[in-house]
């Protein structure tokens, strides 16, 4: 059903009432045991890129009950309920599936823009979530979707999957047990070459199948342009953070993990749209340095120059190796032992007289630890066991492999990264209080407004 400024302006009082009485029903549906087999009503909000996944992972689960799809694009909606088949209702205004009492469960796969917002608004209707990343689209949304999830006594799993790929967490235990020693540092890198880039269409009006203002819904008014739509939206401040809070999250995450990090010191970052000639904002060079304690972590990213690396790192570096690792699998490297007094560069056969060492040249030598080969990934098979995780949560009340706390501190990682390039100064962060130290227009920058009546609904679900 295709949205009306009347509909909009009627949303506070409506779902105000339904809220409050979904509220009411929480505690008891949050007692309730659920039998091993027994079906869950799963909605899906948004059918692009990754919702297609979704419904295909979720739909052959045995024991998920798909109730329910909304998504702003009638095409989108159309295809999605024929994927998903059945007796599947499709709506246009994602408010309509979140009223039905026989979804239990939302999975939410919209533009970065509504992350936040779809998944409190969920939990205020009774749904637990599994929400994509980037979790949020500026840093205190976070703490508002913890608030309100704990509130509600919600399950909420965040779609970094690569927490349930069973490679990654072996790798994560032989770090843990000491295999690659003290890790000093962390690289992690994606690179493309996406050359022209995207062009620069004209704004328009929207195409007929696209309610184009619920797509915008929280996000700042503006007329439609095909490079603010679907897919493209992640090249505009206004509904996303770039590649930096898109695959940026994706790395960063598995590296808390991994390492068990709360939050970093101080991040800088440089870059810009350098490169590509179109409309976009968001960088297509970007560099950015998180510290943490006794520990450096790395990002870059190229859109417009593939080099000559993989085009995608994730690098572990420790003091007896390094583990590089990817969703196919990982490798650790084995660093050689070195006498340290002999790894002195040599010019000649001896060094001169007084140099710290002037025994021979060091050959062969034992390593620092055992050097291992695992090429067991599968990237569908960690969809599959993220969306079974996430099923399994629901039922036993435990919390998922992917939290909504843990990945709230990853996404402020990037987001702190995103502000330090745009103010080109590094900035310090304080975990405990969720602020930067000493830098008023920094710390004014980690809240944006919602755009009315949707400030409206925030108001109603947060204390700010």
């Amino acid at each position: 059903m295709r949205n009306t400024n009347n509909s909009i302006a009627s949303i506070t009082r409506r779902t105000f009432v339904r809220a409050s009485a979904a509220t009411a029903l929480t505690a008891a549906e949050y007692r309730r045991v659920w039998g091993a087999n027994e079906r869950v009503g799963v909605g899906f909000i948004g059918f692009g890129l990754i919702g297609e996944r979704h419904v295909l992972d979720f739909k052959d689960l045995p024991d998920v009950d798909p109730i329910a799809v909304a998504e702003t694009h009638s095409g989108r909606l159309n295809e999605a309920k024929s994927t998903i088949g059945g007796h599947v209702e499709g709506y246009g205004d994602f408010r309509r599936l979140l009223d039905r009492k026989d979804v239990d469960a939302v999975i939410v796969s919209t533009p970065d823009h509504w992350h936040a917002l779809l998944t409190m608004l969920a939990c205020e209707a009774g749904k637990d979530v599994y929400v994509e990343k980037p979790l949020t689209l500026f840093v205190k949304e976070g703490r508002w979707m913890t608030d309100v999830a704990q509130r509600t006594n919600r399950v909420v799993q965040v779609g970094t999957q690569q927490r349930s790929g069973p490679h990654y967490q072996r790798a994560r235990d032989l770090i843990r047990d000491g295999r690659l020693g003290d890790v000093v540092g962390v690289r992690m890198a994606s690179y493309r070459n996406i050359m022209p880039g995207f062009g620069s269409p004209a704004d328009c009006d929207p195409p007929p199948e696209l309610d184009w203002d619920l797509w915008l819904g929280p996000a700042p008014k503006r007329q439609y342009n095909p490079n603010r739509g679907i897919y493209h939206f992640r090249w505009f401040w206004d509904t996303s953070g770039g590649q930096m809070t898109n695959l940026g999250q994706h790395s960063l995450d598995i590296v808390h993990w991994f390492l068990g990090l709360h939050a970093p010191k101080s991040v800088t970052s440089v870059g810009g749209r350098f490169a590509l000639k179109d409309n976009g904002e968001t960088p297509d060079t970007q560099e950015a340095i998180f510290e943490y304690p006794n520990l450096v972590v790395q990002w870059s990213h190229r859109e417009a120059a593939h080099g000559t690396e993989p085009n995608s790192i994730l690098e572990f570096q420790g003091t007896k190796g390094s583990m590089i690792i990817s969703r196919a699998g990982f490798q650790i490297i084995a660093d050689r032992k070195v006498d340290p007094s002999r790894s002195l560069p040599r010019f000649a056969e001896d060094h001169p007289v007084g140099s710290p060492s002037q025994g021979p040249r060091q050959t062969g030598g034992e390593f620092w630890t055992e050097a291992l080969v695992d090429r067991s990934g599968d990237s569908f098979d960690q969809f599959r066991r993220h969306a079974r995780g996430f099923l399994d949560s629901v039922k036993s009340r435990k919390p998922p492999v992917s939290d909504l706390e843990g990945a709230h501190r990853v996404v402020t990682a990037c987001h702190l990264a995103n502000l330090s390039l745009r103010l080109g100064r590094r900035l310090q962060w304080d975990a405990d209080r969720e602020t930067v130290v000493n830098d008023p227009q920094a710390k004014a920058m980690l809240e944006r407004p919602y755009r009315t009546p949707w400030d409206k609904e925030l108001d109603r679900l947060v204390k700010r």
